[in-house]
């Protein structure tokens, strides 16, 4: 599972020339085959490498969503934390940005939570943080991981000891770092919220060169600084996460709707009393003139016999007649049921097209009049053979500050997941992406910080964290005074 680690060495080269330093009036690297005059800044000696070499930099030129391109000058493959700290003040006094790359996946496939240049730095050094990808502990109530771990890595490491993360995003190939810099969103947000919310501790090192241990009690602002916090206050290298016991099945129903009314009162009803371990839901479009179909999946976990009488559990809702399925899985084959919708998008060619996501927190009060205007102008072509994810939580689960969401006790996950069909010109999704993200905040809406909104400004972010905007402001002038860290996100223009 862990990978060697790297051989000591100060720099990785291009293709034959090791770069030796930083030139600051050409604003490139110098390297033994192209010396240059002036100001060459020498790069510090480091365990693992720094490369300039093409293929790898045009790896991390790109992310998942293909929307974007930002070319760093250079890519840091870290073999320690120190490589980090030391490149993070390298990079400050030439005047360089750095972000960490999860460049997370399976195989030689990208995916990430960066759609749209998050996870960029371009003109600067990209991290990548698959390079740290160490399981250091499991203990029977946490585990302690390289941020570059992904979340399938630790969900296979801890169901060897009947453990497992109590939050999983659908999808498990992304880094643990990637997604607590977000949130981490999955089908027990209801119960445990989102992955912020499992995180015990963390190591960090911020935009000023200084590795920090991060905890509740200890050093705490930046603890609540970090995580969901973009990338903006430090670089998370390391987590400790709460694990609980592993259930040995999942009973899972699959319940159907064409009256979003009828879907919305059962998704609430069942969030409101909790019966389900598990749950989500999906917007299915369909052709003109077709009603639009809704779908409830829930699970039930558990161990040894099966739950008595899983039909009284959907006695009081109003599927469709006749539609409803219930199917009796282990608990690893249903937390792993994303991975068959991921090959079949590369088998038929649509895993690497540009893909304009839209993420949203909607207040359940305006979430049906939301909703009725954006099926109005969205087709089955917008969404191609991606998913359209969209199901209820209740807001104070979501304990972390920066992880925003609506001031209502219930709020609505709004998922676009769009894989569009090969050719399709990305441009008008990404207008409509902006109309509806301008629609959903006029209704107390708020972003998930994945996808792609074009031209957030100053004002749209300020809107976006209310009465944290202060706070996030004073933080990051605070622990990334120069403005090194993460410039992808664009939050600080």
């Amino acid at each position: 599972m862990n990978r060697p680690p790297l051989a000591r060495r100060t720099l990785l080269t291009g293709l034959a020339a090791t770069v030796i330093g930083f030139n600051t009036a050409t604003r490139a690297w110098a390297t033994t085959n192209a010396p240059t005059t002036g100001c060459i800044t020498p790069v510090p000696p480091l365990d693992g490498t720094l490369t300039t070499n093409p293929a790898t930099i045009t790896a991390h030129a790109h992310d998942f969503g293909r929307l974007t391109t930002n070319t760093p000058h250079a890519v840091l493959n870290p073999a320690s934390d120190q490589d980090i700290v030391k490149i993070i003040n390298y990079a400050r006094a030439n005047g360089l940005k750095v972000a960490m790359n999860g460049q997370a996946g399976t195989d030689n496939d990208l995916e990430s939570h960066s759609n749209y240049g998050q996870a960029g730095a371009a003109g600067g050094i990209s991290i990548n943080a698959r390079a740290l990808n160490r399981i250091h502990t499991i203990t029977p109530t946490s585990a302690t991981v390289d941020a570059g771990v992904t979340w399938a890595e630790l969900t296979v490491a801890a169901l060897a000891q009947g453990l497992t993360p109590p939050c999983l995003t659908d999808y498990l190939h992304l880094t643990v770092g990637g997604t607590i810099s977000i949130g981490g969103i999955g089908n027990t947000v209801q119960k445990y919220g989102l992955q912020t919310d499992t995180v015990e501790s963390l190591d960090i090192i911020t935009g000023t060169g200084r590795l920090v241990t991060a905890t509740p009690t200890k050093n705490a602002r930046l603890f609540h600084a970090a995580l969901a916090g973009a990338g903006q206050v430090g670089l998370i290298v390391r987590a400790t996460l709460k694990l609980i016991p592993a259930p040995e099945r999942a009973l899972v129903f699959n319940l159907f709707y064409t009256d979003l009314s009828a879907y919305m009162r059962d998704q609430e009803a069942i969030l409101e009393d909790g019966r389900f371990h598990g749950q989500v839901g999906e917007i299915q479009p369909q052709p003109a003139g077709q009603p639009t179909r809704f779908k409830i999946e829930t699970a039930i976990y558990y161990s040894g016999s099966t739950p008595a009488n899983p039909q009284a559990l959907l006695a009081d809702l109003t599927p469709l007649p006749q539609e409803t399925t219930i199917t009796d899985t282990t608990y690893q084959e249903y937390i792993y049921r994303a991975n068959a919708f991921a090959q079949n998008l590369k088998n038929i060619g649509y895993w690497d097209q540009p893909k304009p996501w839209l993420s949203l927190f909607l207040p359940a009060t305006t979430t049906h009049q939301f909703i009725t205007q954006a099926l109005s102008v969205l087709t089955p072509d917008d969404l191609g053979q991606g998913l359209l994810l969209f199901y209820p939580f209740h807001t104070n689960k979501v304990t972390t500050p920066l992880a925003i969401t609506p001031d209502e006790p219930v709020a609505y996950l709004f998922d676009f997941l769009t894989f569009p069909h090969p050719g399709t010109d990305p441009q008008p999704a990404l207008a409509r992406n902006r109309a509806l993200y301008d629609s959903a905040t006029r209704l107390g809406g708020k972003r998930y910080l994945v996808g792609a909104v074009p031209n957030m400004t100053t004002t749209d972010w300020q809107r976006h964290y209310g009465p944290h905007w202060r706070t996030l402001t004073a933080n990051k002038n605070t622990y990334d005074p120069t403005h090194t860290l993460t410039p992808g996100q664009r939050i600080f223009q």
